[in-house]
């Protein structure tokens, strides 16, 4: 910890920290390519006198991210970035063991969500790594003055960066902003392998169902919404897909899906996962059109795709028969299971991503921040993607790191591929 910095924290249970010393051992394993940032931040220090406050989820997979950010420099204040995604051991080690002041609490209500937020932005930091575009939005209407200080950010959601486009485009982004998600190596791993078995690892700790023969829906076929299908079809699910994109559900079509309207597979699925970002996307007549005993979750980043307000005033009553899992009780006799109080279930109800595809998005998150630092000053306010060429960088020592090889262009082919004389 630098010397100038104060650790302040608000966890669950500091004794936890031996707990969470063996889980975050356990996930680095599995993050080579993280790993090999780390060690060239020990030594090249790029964020050396930086303060960074990072709002993510308070996982083994982010607190590796944390020690590589640590060891290039920086002072760090993470929080959580959603109420029921922290790991309470790993946010005690994060404070006993490596001195990172740290405010999060599984089961943490709005309110103490909300206090941890403005306590990490009245820091003033120079860098943010925000985590669903809250810590942007709040920096911007409650602390102005602040915002002319930092020198970027990064998001790593799709839902953040839909929020970050708002901001450009009504011109209140006053710095650079890293869009982490568009990378390849980020959105391609991440969301569709990491999303789509983390989801239903979340459902089946939720319920302990039996997913082969059941019909699962699943709304929007982003990157997301491809993984959970592809998983959920592998373990013998009959996929639903629905959208609102005519290419994306044509591309669903085309992979074997059944492709409908939500109306109609609302009458017809089993389970339902919401991948979209959007808003009540499972709405009032759609929860009402389900069949008795229909399950209902969400894997996008807030707790606004299932309208959880409406199907709470059609409930006669409410229980929580295990543990992420409510019953609603309906006043037309049916029933309506939702995991995870339609929070993101695959970290409500399981771990999140597996630490090995986390090595790349985390490794995107630290040269970003890298870049941002390196580039202070060339770049204009707005949203930025990182160079192609570190997706290229990663995507080998990650190939490197699975010791398997690849082939390479010969000169007589580079040649070719860079002529416009040679044909038929």
């Amino acid at each position: 910890m630098p010397a100038n910095q104060t650790l302040g924290y608000e966890i669950a249970d500091i004794n936890l920290a031996s707990l969470g010393k063996k889980r975050i051992e356990w996930a680095a394993r599995e993050m080579p390519v993280l790993a090999s940032i780390r060690d060239n931040f020990a030594k090249t220090k790029p964020l050396a006198g930086k303060k960074l406050i990072a709002c993510c989820h308070i996982t083994a997979e982010t607190a590796n991210l944390a020690l590589a950010l640590k060891a290039g420099g920086c002072e760090a204040i993470l929080i959580a970035s959603n109420p029921l995604s922290t790991q309470d051991d790993v946010a005690a080690f994060l404070v006993k063991e490596a001195g990172i002041s740290t405010y999060a609490i599984k089961g943490e209500s709005t309110e103490i969500y909300n206090k941890h937020l403005r306590l990490a932005l009245s820091s003033s930091p120079d860098l943010i790594i925000d985590d669903g575009g809250d810590v942007i939005a709040t920096l911007l209407s409650e602390f102005p003055e602040q915002a002319k200080k930092v020198i970027g950010s990064t998001e790593e959601t799709t839902t953040g960066i839909t929020r970050l486009h708002s901001m450009e485009k009504e011109g209140v982004l006053p710095f650079p902003a890293m869009a982490v998600n568009d990378s390849l190596t980020k959105h391609m791993f991440d969301n569709r392998y990491g999303t789509g078995q983390s989801t239903l690892d979340g459902i089946i700790r939720a319920t302990n169902i039996l997913l082969a023969g059941k019909t699962l829906v699943v709304v929007g076929f982003g990157w997301c919404g491809r993984g959970i299908a592809q998983k959920a079809s592998g373990m013998g699910c009959q996929v639903i897909i629905t959208e609102i994109d005519p290419i994306k559900a044509l591309e669903a079509v085309m992979e074997g899906y059944r492709v409908m309207s939500l109306e109609k597979a609302a009458e017809l699925g089993d389970i339902f996962v919401t991948v979209t970002g959007g808003y009540h996307v499972i709405d009032t007549q759609h929860l009402m059109a389900m069949k008795d005993g229909a399950i209902v979750c969400n894997s996008g980043h807030f707790d606004i795709e299932i309208n959880l307000q409406s199907l709470k005033e059609k409930a006669k009553s409410i229980e929580e028969i295990r543990p992420f899992t409510q019953e609603y009780k309906l006043q037309n006799g049916k029933s309506v299971f939702v995991l995870g109080e339609g929070r993101l279930i695959n970290l409500a109800a399981a771990e999140g991503h597996p630490p090995c595809v986390m090595d790349l998005s985390f490794a995107n998150q630290a040269l970003a921040i890298e870049y941002l630092i390196k580039n202070n000053g060339q770049l204009k306010p707005g949203l930025h993607k990182l160079p192609s060429q570190i997706d290229f960088e990663l995507s080998e020592l990650k190939l490197k790191s699975l010791n398997i090889q690849i082939d390479k262009l010969t000169d007589e082919m580079k040649v070719y591929n860079n002529s416009w004389k040679s044909g038929t």
